[in-house]
């Protein structure tokens, strides 16, 4: 059919595709194409050549093969091209697969693609940030087709089939050198290693990738294809337990490549390990080796090229070696193996001369032989001798017989290879024992690394070994592939035929067989005299003319042909048989074993045991392992040499095979893209060889043979449903599809129809998709046309429209103006009419006015002539005057001017002889001035004297002002010495001499002071003067002052500009620091959060750790799984008063698990240990600080108290004495009331529990409380008494008590008393009883009474009594002091000795770390681990025993307090029965004071006794149900009930109360989300009472902060004696933890509906069909659970929301989940989009941007929109936009990257990678366009990460929230069973 596209071969490309241009006829010989690319190709070169149509539109003649008329292969569609699966295309063949791994490659960026059962892997030449660990945790638990193909997905496939069928897994991994094996390899070990974790301590998922680069420096080289390629082939067993964790490992090596030690070709290196030792020979570690660089060593410069580009090989030198560290291979033999290594170097570096033809000779003192024989420990003669000889044995005698150089140079060879193959398989052996455990292996998963199908120009014996491997491996594969198939066709039910593929089994029989290529090898080898060409002739008479597959080159004798299943091969015989013995000369042998050096003789102590080439030994455990038995009647000696090299791969691939079979396989094929190592490049030659060779053209061959192409029905009926009419659609899909399907295509044979699927036969699903594209093209057709007809139709309507308009519109335009000209006309002529009018008037006007003129023009001209006249005769009057003036001032100006003619001749004579003076004067001048040249200079020396002589005139002034100042005080001094004189003189006339002298010396100060006064005025006469100069000076400097000031304000102008600017500048700056700040908080919120989960996954951990060693001491059994941490068998609910015996059990359970622990814990207790020591430290610090504080704090206190102490002291000893009145009397009448009632107990009347019992007892109760109330006012009383000591004398007060009385009517202040009283009630502790305030004129009355009552009642000498009590309190209270200092001292003495204990144990921990640090380190962790555990246990035990001493002694004083109490409560009976008290009168009755009282009333506190806690805990917390209080009572009832308990132990000061309250709360929260951590409903109950309870905690703390909201009653339920600032943080500590532990259990319940809600399901339907997916498009690792919707995702999160809100959580919290919510379905589903190629498309981007826009519908509805969630899907939103807008042009690019600002780089390029056309009306992004994207986002700095952390929990907060409820109004529901609780 013309237009069909289909391959055709070509030289370079191997395909082509081409068009056909013609349709094909049955008998045509050629078919006429056109190239696809050749029109481009062919417009380029001829243009501007006027090239006819022909050639722009080149024809191609395709000739057929006459034989078998094959006509090309055809295309596939472009929509199935860059599929994940190639068995997804419908056309499956070479062409197809290669064009498809081409374009992912190239064009997508995928190096993965899947081929049926097998991941094909190309190598990128590049590091790709695609296995991370978020792209492990991605893949972990997905389904194998759920996700892009990923060597992880194929791991997790394989662990998952280990878990649920319970059957050993394998993954094979092979390709040619250079194509990747040993990373992928690498990376599915990896991915093992994190996804299981570690059963034991030793943390064996590191040891096993430890192995890497151990045997990637001892195995790998650098070759012209690989910079790091495995030079053997291995096979590593990963170990998993019962619970399939990782408990070890096992390697099995393959056919070491030992010829590389000796040799490298060009371009090519010897194994890593030799240049790492060579990089490092410059350290002082191996001077010993005495090695140099890499060219001075033959076995490391004969490939020229000792360096590869981007490795340090030093740097690998340590990576091995702590790689060996890790593995348990101490420093010694570390050193040891280098002396081995280094000893080989040395020993390829003999130089070995030519004695003659037949001997050779090694020259004396080698510098090279004497280094390899202090290295390996043996003498250099014996080395020497047997390097040149070997001894031949016969059976009569044994001849020593000499080399020649070139056999001694090949012995020397071998000797080193064997050497080395001995270290390799040592070090082997030891990786292995170090892997090994001795926990019992459940199953496994084999990971085989092993070299592919290779062929160069010259292949020897180990290209045939390997070739021989491959065709095993290829056979075991073909048969794996086709069991596979007819699995599937059988478990459809479907009638199948025995599919034909190809059996290597002739090629394998060839090799292997009897009489096959290794039998005679192996007996050519036994022949004395056998070669290479004998057994090349025996071959070719064996098999040239009886197998087919073996042939003979024509120009050679000495080579083989074999056709393998890949290509055929020749191999060059030349060394076959020399290879295959792998011979050494037994001298040189037993000269290494007497080595004095303990490693080498230890390399060959096994040279007994015949061993496999991997010289593994026999190990435990059941693992298979490839050894050969010795056999036992032959010399051990010789035994080595028995088994050839042939012999032993055939058996150890023949092990490898069963093992192989008797597991699940998964293949990895690996190829390499072209030979340069260029990142993405692709070489299709080189790929087709590598394709053809790997077998996956053979499983493509296989599929196409059968049914490739396979559908379940629901997706054939989702993709063609377009070809299907509404009447055929029936409610059942399979019959719908069976009908839909007969009528599409005629032939049956084309397509099966499964159970469950339906199989089509290559080609039809291509058929299929043109039916659907041309149904889809047909309709688009229809739509355009009824779309075009629409517009046509519209814009002919709108055309007629406007015509029609513009018609009217022109018509109604004529119309008016017609109109308008009518109109004119008619004004026309009325304007004609005045026109004319006016014009006559006018020139009427005119005339009138010109005659007028010429009237007035005669008459004004002949009054101006009558004017003129008279004007000129008074102007001759006028002249004739001014003329005689004139005369008459001329005369006198003339006389005027003779006089002053006549004074100006005088004046001049005098002037001229002034003039003469003042010549001579000026002479004399410029003579002066002559001789005082410079005179400037000297004037700025004037002026800076006239400066100076300011400066000193300025200190004259001072000083005389100082003289002024001194004689000013002088003179006051003098008065005062004079009128002390004078005094003086009056009472001593004899000293009048003194005195007439000192006014005389007064008379002389009055002289000075005048002389000085008249200084001054001279002195101020000068300054004047000078003042008078500087003025015209300052004068200037004021101008210029004027100007600085000028450009001050010019600056201070530009500083304010630049101010302002700063200060924009700093705002910003502070607004980027406040938010960087605010970022840093919430880091260090999230660290803090995420301790905690770590925290209380310790705390889970060591609870797990208890249990299984709990059960392990009743039950161990094999393979016993472990009990789920939250189950509990047999256990009571919880007792929180063993708390210490729980820490014992802690502390013997850590001594127990000690070897269970883990590296991960040691290094977290060191960890641990240095926080200590610097708490140890800062604890210190902080002791030496609050000493010296309480040193400052006790001298004043000291102080304070001597002030104090008076008052306080005498209040003290008056309530003393009442107190001890007051109980002699109560106990006297408690004593008679329990006579009374022991003698009523005897009748029975007045027994325990009886009414009699009960009323007594309620009397009793009343009495005390009516006591304390007495109490009370009797203090208040006597504190009053005690205020107005100081105004009386005791003794006078004894004696005359009228003074007393006098000072107590003085008492007239009654505030005071009420004042006094109110505070003293203030201050009471008890506030049960709520009284009144005092009567206080009724107290006042009492107190003012006469003075008799104050004499009656001293009378018995009361008072005197209370002085003395007032004495002895004082004293008391001094020797109480004294006691108290006493005791501070012992303590700080304690603290001193503690201190040092202290710094004694520091030393010591210091000591054992040095110590530590010496040992090995798997011995340093144990003994460090062991020593923590040790010293953790004894201050465990040291601080159980102190806190049993204190609560012992809490107990004790607690005890004494009640009895104190209760002694108080009976001091105030006596006053109730009749005891005069000090206010009262005696002949007055006794009258209590009347102080009124409320009634009692709910405090709003709960009351419990100390043996209801549990029963509290386990009915409030352990056995409460949620759903019942959240939808019937008040929101956080629970948390309420808990605090008005709470209360009631705070009010009461019960510390230990308080403490075991809190305590078990805690902890019983802890444990009920242990148990049902799970249970969404039950988590978020407990989040919302604790954070309620937290608030609480906050709200009546007493803290002014959280006080502002509450109400005056609430203010007075504020805790009163105890601050828990600490359990806040404790108790909002585990409100994170209950949080996080909420976003899990809603994560585990919102995970698996993300991915099908949000990408897979079709919320819009019909907008995206489904694609072929090919065979991984299901795997039944994981059962349906069922389709979930976006429904199902917005019924759970209502379901969320509503719970919370029942609940009575927080607002703020709510939005704080629903952010994280939101978070996790934005992540989840932006990182599945970014791992799935089938989700990138333009219509999965319009569902995704329809259920974001449902999501936030929600979030409006339920008014959360400024929560933060929409923010956080914000990626997503941008990547459904990306998929959505046009991506071609370079503004398209500018909007993308403006638009997509939430994405990185990498998630752009990822998904424009991924984009894949589901319809062919869609277009692919080019390579092209995603390089300008890169270019244009090449400058953003963010993450490489490519997928979102959807683990990642935001840091919560929690906002104070009050409540508004009263405490008081709460009602306890009786169906909380808490009846036990009280009200108070």
């Amino acid at each position: 059919m013309a237009c069909a596209r289909v391959w055709i071969p070509d030289a370079e490309e191997v395909w082509k595709s081409a068009e056909l241009t013609k349709d094909y006829k049955g008998g045509d010989a050629s078919l006429q194409l056109m190239l696809e690319d050749g029109k481009v190709r062919m417009m380029m070169a001829g243009r501007g050549l006027g090239l006819s149509l022909f050639m722009l539109y080149p024809r191609l003649f395709h000739k057929l093969d006459p034989k078998t008329k094959n006509l090309p292969y055809l295309r596939n569609p472009d929509i199935l091209v860059g599929e994940n699966d190639l068995t997804a295309l419908s056309y499956l063949h070479e062409p197809a697969v290669l064009h498809n791994l081409k374009v992912r490659f190239m064009d997508s960026k995928l190096i993965y693609t899947y081929c049926g059962i097998v991941l094909v892997a190309i190598n990128p030449y590049e590091t790709l940030p695609i296995y991370g660990t978020d792209i492990i945790s991605a893949y972990s638990g997905q389904n194998m087709g759920d996700m892009d193909p990923h060597i992880f997905a194929v791991a997790e496939e394989a662990y998952k089939q280990m878990a649920r069928d319970e059957r050993n897994q394998s993954i094979i991994v092979s390709g040619e050198s250079g194509a990747g094996k040993t990373v992928s390899a690498k990376y599915a070990m990896r991915y093992f290693a994190t996804v299981s974790g570690s059963a034991s301590e030793a943390n064996v998922e590191e040891k096993v990738l430890a192995s890497n680069p151990i045997m990637e420096a001892i195995g790998n080289a650098k070759t012209t294809r690989n910079d790091n390629s495995s030079r053997f082939g291995k096979y590593i067993e990963i170990g998993f337990d019962a619970r399939y964790r990782i408990i070890g490992a096992n390697m099995r090596t393959y056919l070491l490549e030992k010829s590389r030690v000796v040799f490298q070709a060009d371009e090519e290196r010897n194994y890593h390990i030799f240049y790492q030792l060579c990089a490092s020979a410059h350290l002082p570690e191996y001077k010993t080796l005495k090695l140099g660089g890499a060219n001075d060593f033959l076995y490391t410069r004969q490939g020229r090229s000792p360096v590869i580009d981007g490795v340090d090989d030093s740097k690998e030198l340590c990576n091995t070696r702590s790689a060996f560290t890790l593995l348990g291979i101490n420093e010694s033999y570390q050193m040891g193996l280098f002396q081995v290594l280094a000893a080989i170097l040395h020993l390829g570096n003999v130089e070995i001369k030519e004695r003659d033809s037949d001997s050779s000779i090694i020259p004396p003192n080698n510098h090279h032989l004497t280094a390899f024989c202090e290295l390996v420990g043996v003498t250099y003669q014996d080395m020497s001798q047997w390097l040149c000889h070997r001894k031949l044995k016969t059976a009569t005698e044994t001849y020593v017989k000499t080399l020649s150089r070139l056999q001694a140079t090949n012995a020397r060879d071998a000797l080193s290879k064997h050497i080395y193959a001995k270290l390799f398989n040592w070090i082997v052996e030891h990786v292995n024992k170090a892997l090994i455990t001795n926990v019992k292996q459940h199953s496994f998963i084999g990971v085989l690394d092993i070299y592919g199908f290779e062929t160069f120009e010259i292949n020897s014996f180990e290209q045939f070994c390997i070739n021989y491997a491959n065709e095993k491996l290829q056979q075991q594969f073909n048969m794996h592939v086709f069991k596979l198939e007819q699995e599937e066709y059988m478990r459809e039910q479907i009638p199948w035929t025995l599919i034909d593929f190809y059996d290597n089994q002739p090629c394998i029989n060839l090799i292997e067989a009897k009489m096959g290529i290794l039998d005679l090898l192996d007996e050519e080898c036994k022949m004395p005299k056998g070669s290479d060409d004998s057994w090349a002739q025996k071959l070719y008479n064996t098999h040239l003319k009886t197998c087919t597959l073996f042939e003979k080159p024509r120009m050679s004798n000495r080579a083989f042909i074999i056709q393998h299943f890949a290509d055929k091969v020749e191999y060059q015989c030349d060394g076959f048989l020399e290879k295959n013995k792998d011979t050494v000369n037994e001298e040189q042998i037993n000269v290494l074993k007497a080595s004095k050096f303990d490693l080498l003789v230890e390399l060959f102590r096994d040279e007994e045991k015949a061993t496999s080439p991997t010289g593994q030994v026999q190990g435990t455990g059941g693992r298979t392992r490839l050894s050969v038995k010795p056999d036992k009647g032959r010399d051990s000696s010789s035994k080595e040499h028995k088994k050839t090299v042939g012999c032993q791969f055939r058996n150890s691939l023949q092990m490898l095979m069963e093992t192989l079979n008797a597991t699940t396989p998964h293949y990895v094929r690996c190829i390499k893209p072209n030979d340069f190592k260029q990142a993405f490049s692709f070489d299709p030659k080189r790929a087709v060889q590598q394709l053809r060779a790997c077998g996956v053209l053979e499983t493509i061959r296989i599929s196409a043979a059968g049914f490739p192409s396979r559908w379940t029905y629901q997706e054939f009926f989702s993709r063609y449903r377009v070809l299907m009419k509404q009447k055929d659609v029936l409610p059942d899909k399979k019959l719908t599809c069976k009908n839909v399907l007969e009528k599409l295509v005629q032939d049956q044979d084309k397509y099966q129809f499964g159970k469950t699927k339906i199989f089509f036969r290559a080609g039809q699903v291509a058929y299929l998709e043109k039916l659907r594209a041309d149904k889809l093209r047909a309709a688009c057709i229809r739509i355009q046309k009824t779309i075009r007809c629409w517009l046509a139709r519209k814009k002919y309507l709108r055309k007629r429209s406007a015509a029609i308009t513009i018609q009217r519109f022109t018509r109604g335009y004529q119309a008016r103006c017609l109109a308008k000209f009518m109109r004119r006309t008619q004004a026309a002529t009325v304007i004609q009419k005045y026109q004319r009018m006016y014009v006559e008037k006018k020139r009427y006007r005119q005339k009138q006015a010109a005659a007028l003129a010429m009237q007035t023009i005669l008459r004004a001209y002949m009054a101006r002539q009558k004017y003129q006249g008279l004007l000129r005769q008074k102007k001759a009057v006028i002249i004739q005057k001014r003329v005689r003036g004139w005369l008459a001032r001329c005369w006198y100006k003339r006389c005027l001017r003779s006089i002053v003619y006549l004074q100006c001749c005088i004046r001049r004579m005098r002037a001229r002889r002034e003039l003469k003076k003042l010549k001579i004067e000026a002479r004399s001048v410029e003579h002066f001035k002559k001789l005082n040249k410079g005179m400037e200079n000297k004037i700025m020396q004037l002026q800076r004297k006239i400066d100076e002589q300011s400066k000193e005139n300025r200190l004259v002034n001072d000083k005389l002002v100082g003289l002024e100042s001194s004689y000013t005080v002088e003179s006051e001094r003098m008065r005062g010495e004079l009128t002390r004189l004078r005094g003086v003189e009056e009472d001593n006339k004899n000293k009048a001499n003194q005195v007439s002298s000192l006014l005389e010396e007064l008379e002389k100060l009055r002289k000075e002071l005048s002389s000085t006064q008249q200084e001054k005025k001279t002195i101020e006469d000068w300054a004047q003067t000078y003042k008078n100069e500087m003025e015209k000076m300052v004068s200037d400097l004021r101008d210029q002052n004027g100007l600085l000031k000028t450009e001050k304000d010019d600056l201070n102008r530009l500083i304010q500009e630049q101010s302002q600017q700063m200060t924009e500048k700093m705002t910003r700056a502070i607004a980027q620091e406040t938010q960087q700040l605010e970022t840093d908080l919430n880091e260090e919120r999230s660290r803090y959060q995420n301790l905690l989960t770590e925290h209380l996954r310790l705390e889970e951990k060591y609870d797990d750790l208890k249990e299984e060693m709990a059960l392990s001491s009743h039950v161990s059994k094999p393979g016993h799984r472990r009990t789920d941490s939250t189950h509990s068998s047999n256990e009571s609910e919880y007792t929180y008063n063993s708390e210490y015996a729980e820490l014992e059990e802690g502390s013997r359970a850590a001594e127990d698990v000690t070897r269970g622990i883990d590296t991960s814990l040691t290094l977290k207790l060191q960890k641990r240990l240095t926080e200590l020591e610097q708490e140890k430290q800062s604890l210190r610090n902080e002791l030496e600080n609050k000493e010296e504080q309480f040193q400052r704090a006790r001298a004043r206190d000291d102080a304070e108290f001597k002030k104090a102490r008076g008052a306080e002291l005498e209040y003290e000893s008056l309530k003393r004495q009442e107190l001890e009145s007051e109980n002699k009397k109560l106990k006297h009448d408690l004593a008679e009331m329990r006579k009374s009632l022991l003698g009523d107990a005897a009748t029975g009347a007045g027994a325990p529990g009886s009414p009699a019992y009960k009323v007594l007892l309620e009397q009793l109760n009343a009495s005390c409380e009516e006591l304390e109330v007495r109490k009370e006012e009797v203090l208040i009383l006597r504190s009053q008494l005690v205020s107005q000591k100081e105004a009386m004398h005791h003794k006078e007060t004894m004696t005359e008590p009228s003074v007393y009385a006098d000072d107590v009517s003085k008492l007239k202040d009654a505030d005071e008393l009420k004042q006094a009283y109110v505070g003293l009630k203030d201050t009471n502790r008890s506030p049960r009883f709520m009284r009144q305030s005092l009567d206080v004129s009724d107290l006042l009355s009492r107190l003012r009474s006469a003075a008799p009552d104050f004499h009656k009642l001293n009378e018995d000498g009361e008072l005197w009594l209370v002085n003395q009590g007032l004495k002895e309190t004082v004293r008391l209270l001094e020797h109480q002091l004294q006691t108290q200092r006493r005791t501070y001292d012992n303590e700080v003495e304690s603290l001193r000795g503690e201190l040092q204990t202290v710094k004694e144990e520091n030393n010591r921990q210091q000591q054992l770390l040095a110590q530590n640090l010496q040992l090995p380190p798997e011995a340093r962790i144990e003994a460090s681990l062991q020593h923590e555990i040790t010293r953790l246990t004894n201050e465990n035990l040291d601080l159980m025993e102190q806190l049993e001493k204190q609560d012992r002694t809490i107990r004790k004083l607690k005890k004494q307090l009640k009895v104190y109490s209760k002694r108080i409560g009976e001091m105030g009976a006596g006053q109730a029965e009749g005891q005069t008290s000090p206010g009262q009168m005696v002949d007055e009755p006794i009258h209590p004071v009347n102080i009124p009282r409320r009634e009692k009333d709910f405090q709003g506190m709960l009351e419990y006794k100390k043996e209801d806690e549990l029963k509290l805990v386990k009915n409030l917390i352990l056995e409460l149900k949620p759903r019942g209080v959240a939808v019937n009572l008040i929101p956080g009832l629970p948390a309420y009930i808990l605090f008005m308990c709470l209360r009631h132990a705070d009010y009461v000061n019960d510390d230990q109360k308080v403490r075991t309250l809190l305590t078990s709360t805690i902890n019983s929260i802890k444990k009920i989300l242990k148990k049902r951590g799970d249970d969404f409903e039950m988590v978020s109950f407990w989040l919302a009472n604790t954070c309620r309870f937290l608030h609480c905690l906050k709200q009546y703390s007493g803290d002014e902060a959280f006080m502002k909201h509450n109400t005056s009653r609430q203010n007075e339920h504020c805790l009163s004696n105890f601050d828990l600032a600490e359990y806040r943080q404790v108790i909002s500590d585990l409100a994170i933890q209950i949080y996080q532990q909420l976003i899990k259990c809603m994560e585990n319940i919102l995970w698996p509906m993300i991915v099908s809600g949000m990408l897979e399901h079709e919320t819009i339907q019909g907008v995206s069909g489904v694609k072929p997916t090919g065979l991984r498009k299901r795997t039944s690792s994981i059962a349906d659970e069922g389709t979930y919707t976006l429904d199902s995702i917005i019924r759970q999160l209502n379901a969320f929301h509503s719970t919370m809100c029942q609940h009575g959580t927080d607002p703020e919290l709510i939005k704080q989940v629903v952010k994280q919510q939101f978070y996790i379905v934005g992540a989840v589903t932006l990182n599945n989009l970014l791992l799935r190629k089938d989700m990138c498309s333009w219509s999965k981007g319009m569902q995704i941007r329809y259920n974001v826009s449902q999501l936030e519908e929600w979030l409006r509805d339920k008014g959360l929109m400024n929560c933060g969630a929409k923010e956080t899907l914000e990626p997503l939103i941008q990547a459904a936009q990306l998929l959505q807008v046009k991506k071609k042009t370079d503004e398209d690019a500018e909007a993308i990257c403006s638009m997509c600002l939430a994405l990185t780089t990498a998630q752009i390029v990822k998904v424009l990678n991924l984009y894949t056309p589901v319809n062919e009306f869609e277009e692919r992004v080019s390579v092209a366009f995603i390089r300008t994207i890169q270019t244009r986002l090449r400058d953003r700095c963010e993450s490489p990460q490519l997928l979102m952390d959807a683990k990642m929990i935001y840091p919560v907060t929690f906002p104070f929230n009050p409540s508004s409820l009263a405490l008081e109004t709460i009602q306890i529901p009786g169906s909380l069973n808490l009846g036990f609780l009280t009200r108070v």
